[in-house]
């Protein structure tokens, strides 16, 4: 079938699996993301135009509601608004207890009412964050109608969210996203009334106290503050997530603290000795001086494997002592946070023995809540939670936003999975204070490819069940791209489909470099037992001499990918074409269109790739047969054709590369760059399998096709064809890679 047809079929089958009720909103063409919570709609349209003003009252025209106010009707709308009174006025005020929302007191800050009448617009917060996030609502409803006219439904909302905390994940471990970047996720991440950032800095920020351990180029403490304060006057915290114990290979791969490495291995600081305590606790302070107005610290207990495994600790390493020691970083972190007025948040998970979580400080907030085990003596302690959802695991290129009906293995959504992990059942046996959108960037992906899955993470830890998945997916490409963008559904199905295509072609290989086990959630392993695994490809078998003489390896090995290759290059032409059609027309963020169009070509390069590759194995096959038939000068130029052909296939991989670092740059600094004297330490990490560690810079990404050594193939090709010229007397001025008939 198609792809075209599938993709068709697969959407339907999408709506009609979302069996959930269009909002009142949606059903009359108007949206906010997310989905408020109450709704009264009278039918009637109330029409907007320049004679409209915007009161701020004793706020003033400077406040941030007013200014966005101001700012985003001119930016995303094209209507220039005045301040001051008039006939026709949107005024802003706020009221404690407009709007009761039945939840705490943060929660209560939130609510708003938005009530739209023909000559008035009044957005009333209970507190600043609620007047906020009126104005945001008030600003995606407004649409323009067939006629011309800007217009917002006569309508009175009242809204608050679900969950006071709503987290989104920036995860900097293989990258370092530009301050103006940061400053536009914030802008678009407070649309979406998200309130908390999960920043996950590792090595992107300077620690004074340590200066070896800031990349070149990281945040300096007066940037990252700058940064911060950006976000809190869009009531956003921008939370500092320090990787450690774990996890810390981007410090002890230094050699100055190589004597604080557990067992030896960079992957964990040793827990038995306080000079490891002494250094996380420095980062921490340097990191909580650069980020003065918060309220919050992410202490990341992540996979804290090898806690006490040291031959300098004095108990024995077995799962009560390790779990023990888990417990012992825990408090202590959260005696030194408690100290500078941070609440901790912490990954509570395995290899925490259940019967220890009673050890742990009650204020604590679990981030991940995985455990069903730990609910019980949470709910005791009186501890809260963070519903936790993965937007991101192993795939490369793009996440699997999307169900793909079982192709490439691919039958359940992301989107579909926060959603059930947000409105289900068992995590509100605990008691969640928020969600966390994780966005792991283990395989590299660009921020872009996420913004899909953050929309539905806010979505849903706003109003938890509102608003069908189907809905919504349509809702925020509406409000990223604008009403302008076509089919955007669509080229997010195709560009799914294509990365998912890309990965599964590869042979996937044990990895030449191999750690000693670290890593591995049963504690360390000997030499094999945590293997890493490389993505590669074998190229076609060169023919023997004396008679060309060879094997279809190539075509055998990859017949079933051989055999999609003309439908996915069809797709990828059709996806290319969505896009570039898109540039023009999106009304907004067409740089991520730029990343999208940028990722199709690097798929579309494999496709030509792989189609190459069984040419020139024809190719091999034709000269075979013309040695045959004893003409040695065709022969020899049907060898020539195919290492011209390669070679041409390696130029375009190269271009099509260096392409893509291009746009990737555009928003993000040079990976592993080096500033003035300072260079950037590289140490493959022998602890994870991290696709985007196996490079300093962006060459991960080619790492697979550079793996097949086309430049080593191509001159044994060279070799083998002067070699049988000579044997068969074919001078070198008929070596043209013309294929005439002898």
């Amino acid at each position: 079938m198609p792809v075209y047809r599938t993709l068709g079929l697969l959407l339907c089958l999408f709506s009609i699996l979302s069996a959930e009720t269009s909002t009142p909103l949606w059903s009359r063409g108007y949206s906010i993301v997310p989905s408020p919570q109450r709704v009264q709609l009278d039918g009637q349209d109330v029409v907007l135009g320049t004679s409209w003003t915007v009161d701020a009252g004793p706020l003033g025209p400077r406040h941030i509601a007013a200014r966005t106010l101001l700012r985003d009707f001119e930016s995303l709308h094209g209507l220039t608004l005045k301040t001051g009174g008039g006939d026709a006025s949107i005024r802003l005020s706020i009221a404690p207890g407009t709007v009761i929302t039945g939840g705490d007191k943060e929660i209560d800050r939130q609510g708003y009412r938005l009530t739209i009448r023909p000559d008035r617009i009044e957005i009333t917060g209970n507190a600043e964050e609620g007047l906020f996030y009126g104005v945001q609502s008030l600003l995606q409803l407004a649409r323009w109608s067939a006629d011309g006219r800007l217009t917002v439904p006569r309508a009175v909302i009242e809204d608050w969210p679900s969950l006071q905390l709503r987290f989104l994940h920036w995860d900097t471990k293989h990258h370092q996203d530009r301050m103006e970047t940061l400053k536009r996720y914030l802008d678009w991440a407070a649309r979406l009334k998200v309130n908390m950032i999960g920043f996950e800095l590792e090595d992107k920020f300077e620690y004074p106290a340590h200066p070896v351990i800031g990349a070149p180029g990281a945040f300096t403490t007066a940037e990252l503050q700058k940064l911060v304060d950006y976000g809190l006057e869009r009531y956003i915290q921008i939370v500092p997530n320090i990787q450690a114990p774990a996890h810390m290979a981007y410090a002890l791969k230094h050699p100055e603290f190589a004597d604080l490495r557990s067992n030896g291995n960079n992957y964990m600081a040793n827990l038995c000795d306080e000079r490891s305590y002494d250094l996380i606790f420095s980062m921490y302070d340097d990191v909580i001086k650069a980020t003065k107005g918060l309220g919050y610290f992410f202490v990341s207990t992540d996979e804290i494997y090898y806690a006490g495994d040291d031959p300098r600790c004095k108990e024995p390493y077995n799962p009560v002592n390790r779990s023990l020691k888990w417990a012992e970083f825990a408090r202590r972190a959260h005696a030194f946070l408690a100290s500078r007025n941070r609440r901790m948040l912490a990954w509570v998970e395995y290899p925490l023995l259940p019967e220890h979580v009673k050890l742990l400080p009650p204020d604590i907030i679990d981030g991940v809540m995985g455990n069903p085990e730990y609910m019980e003596t949470e709910n005791k302690l009186g501890m809260r939670q963070l519903i936790y959802t993965s937007l991101q695991g192993e795939e490369k290129l793009f996440p699997n936003h999307l169900d793909l009906g079982g192709e490439y293995g691919v039958s359940r959504s992301r989107l579909q999975d926060a959603f059930d992990a947000i409105s289900g059942g068992r995590v509100w046996k605990a008691n969640p204070i928020g969600v966390f959108g994780a966005a792991w960037g283990d395989s590299g992906l660009h921020n872009e490819t996420f913004w899909l899955g953050w929309s539905a993470v806010a979505q849903y830890g706003w109003n938890r069940t509102a608003a069908p998945v189907d809905q919504h997916i349509a809702e925020f490409l509406s409000l990223y791209y604008g009403p302008h963008a076509e089919n955007m559904g669509e080229v997010y199905r195709m560009l799914q489909l294509q990365a998912r295509a890309w990965q599964s072609s590869w042979d996937r290989v044990r990895s030449r470099e191999r750690g000693l086990g670290y890593a591995h959630w049963d504690g360390r392993k000997g030499v094999g037992d945590a293997i890493k695994w490389d993505m590669t490809m074998t190229p076609p078998a060169l023919p023997s001499l004396p008679s060309l003489a060879h094997q279809p390896s190539f075509s055998e090995k990859y017949r079933n990918h051989l055999a999609k290759l003309p439908e996915l290059i069809v797709e990828n032409d059709r996806l290319v074409l969505a896009l570039q059609s898109n540039l023009a027309k999106a009304d907004r963020n067409r740089y991520s269109l730029e990343v999208f169009l940028s990722l199709a070509k690097f798929a579309g390069h494999k496709w030509r790739l792989m189609a190459g590759l069984s040419e020139a194995e024809k190719s091999f096959a034709a000269a075979q047969a013309a040695h045959t038939q004893k003409k040695p000068k065709l022969a020899a130029n049907h060898l020539l054709a195919a290492a011209s052909r390669v070679k041409t296939l390696e130029a375009d991989g190269v271009k099509t590369f260096r392409d893509l670092v291009v746009v990737f740059e555009k928003s993000r600094l040079p990976k592993g760059q080096s500033v003035g004297e300072r260079k950037f330490v590289h140490i493959f990490d022998d602890t994870k399998d991290h696709w985007a560690d196996r490079t300093p810079d962006l060459g991960y990404m080619m790492a697979p096709e550079r793996s097949i050594r086309l430049g080593d193939w191509q001159k044994k090709l060279a070799d083998l064809t002067a070699g049988y010229a000579k044997q068969n007397n074919v001078p070198a001025r008929q070596l043209t890679g013309e294929l005439e008939e002898e």
